[in-house]
This record gives C-alpha cells, sequence and structure tokens, in this order.
C-alpha cells in the first residue's frame, strides 16, 4: 500500500528567490560564510545567480526572516552571529544537518528531543483520545510491518512520534514536530546500513505505546526516556565509525611526515 506523504514545512525551492536563499542557507550553515562576514555586493551576487537585483533582494528577506542575515544601508549585508540564527526554522534544521557540522547539529537535536518528548508522552496518556490513540497505534503496527524497509520505516517512526505529540493537545508541543521530522530524516542517512537497529528499537516503541493506552503518565515518560536514550547511543556508535577512522587516518599523515 502507497503511503500518503505529509507536504514539506520548508520553505520552497521552486521560485527562483527560493532556490538562491536555499544556496545562500547552505553556504551559511556549511560554514563557507562566516558570521561577521559580509556578503558580495547585491551587483556581484546577481552576476553570479544570473538573476536581477529585485530577486536577489526577495531571497534575502528570506534569509533574515530566518534569523541569518541582516542588512544594512552603506554596510550591505552581514552573517548574523549564530546565536541568533533561527535553529528552530525548518529549512536552517535541514541545512544545518547536511552542513560540515551534521554530526555535532544532530547529537544537539536528540538531546533538546530527549528534554521535549518524554513530556509529550506523560501528557499523550493522559490527554489522547481514542481517536488519537488509533493513530499512535497504526504508525506503530506500520512500522513494524515496515521490518527492514529502513525508507518506510523511517517514516512511520515519524508518524507515531508526531502522533504522540498531536495527542498532548498542546500547540506549541505540536509545532515542535518539525524538529522531530528534521532530526529523524538525518537519521535515515545514518542507518541506511544498520536496519537491524531500527527492528531492535521496535519493543520500545511498542512500551511507550502501551503504556499511552493504558493511560499512565509516568510510565509513558520513563518508557520515551529509554527510547530516546538508545536512539541517541545508536547514533553515537554509528559516527564513532567515521570518526575513529578520520582519526587514524590523520595519526597515519602525521607519522609519515616525520618519516619523510
Amino acid at each position: 500500500m502507497q503511503v500518503k506523504r505529509k507536504p514539506s514545512r520548508m520553505f520552497s525551492q521552486r521560485s527562483i528567490h527560493g532556490r538562491i536563499a536555499h544556496e545562500i542557507g547552505q553556504q551559511i550553515l556549511r560554514g563557507d560564510l562566516q558570521p561577521g562576514q559580509i556578503l558580495p555586493s547585491e551587483i556581484d551576487l546577481g552576476e553570479g545567480f544570473g538573476v536581477s537585483r529585485t530577486v536577489l533582494r526577495e531571497a534575502i528577506k528570506v534569509l533574515a526572516a530566518k534569523g541569518l542575515v541582516e542588512s544594512r544601508t552603506k554596510i550591505g549585508t552581514r552573517v548574523k552571529p549564530r546565536d541568533q540564527w533561527n535553529m528552530l526554522d525548518p529549512d536552517v534544521l535541514s541545512w544545518s544537518l547536511v552542513s560540515n557540522e551534521a554530526e555535532d547539529y544532530a547529537l544537539a537535536v536528540s538531546e533538546m528531543r530527549r528534554v521535549l518528548e518524554p513530556a509529550g508522552a506523560a501528557l499523550a496518556a493522559q490527554r489522547a483520545t481514542p481517536a488519537q490513540v488509533t493513530r499512535i497505534r497504526a504508525a506503530f503496527e506500520a512500522m513494524e510491518a515496515a521490518g527492514r524497509n529502513t525508507e518506510e520505516s523511517v517514516y512511520h517512526d515519524l508518524r507515531f512520534h508526531l502522533a504522540i505529540l498531536e495527542a498532548t493537545g498542546n500547540p506549541f508541543l505540536v509545532s515542535m514536530g518539525h524538529v522531530i521530522e528534521s532530526a529523524i530524516a538525518f537519521n535515515i542517512k545514518l542507518s541506511v546500513e544498520f536496519p537491524a537497529l531500527r527492528i531492535q528499537s521496535l519493543p520500545l516503541h511498542r512500551i511507550v505505546l502501551e503504556r499511552i493506552e493504558k493511560g499512565d503518565p509516568r510510565g509513558a515518560q520513563a518508557a520515551m526516556v529509554k527510547l530516546l536514550q538508545e536512539a541517541q547511543m545508536d547514533i553515537e556508535r554509528i559516527l564513532a565509525g567515521p570518526r575513529k577512522r578520520a582519526t587514524r587516518a590523520a595519526s597515519t599523515r602525521r607519522l609519515r611526515k616525520v618519516q619523510e
């Protein structure tokens, strides 16, 4: 059965200025453009992208709204300090998770989930309607049925967590769903070669579901804490491989230089 995907919450790249905002935003999150750095002039940027100054200004407005840049008369457009970036913006999150610091951002988002979602699970156990509980269970069962199909499993995993936030009845928690969406999307890249990890997480998801179904706030909260702790440990184990290889490669290069 073909599942219906939810539309993206990110800014549309279909427009010309949307594509330019996307490109410049990625450059900022990658570190190609550093905080405090002034962007090239409108004329230079326009020529580089092959667009008019009007289109370019629309792209800059998009980036300014996300807290990435600010424009001042006689100075130009400057990249704002990192602590002023709107990291909860769906686009900024997406750009951060394909940046050179993606691993650090992924772990930071994982930490945020461990603050947010256990409380959400507790509220869901208290407030979920029968229809909402049904949606949570349906997402779990679809994830279970997906088995080693990583793409399907990840999609239904996202549905599971978003359904729990929706069951809190708190509009602010519901709106935080894009944080989870970006984090799980990043996990796709990490877990493609490790489908067994997704299967191993199913019993933990089941416990969260059962605690919510039984109206057990403390149990649901504890189960979600356990689930997210294990998820973060999986991420750290997966990332440890590339980091160790990079460290060994750097050590080998230093040794060769000494020998030369």
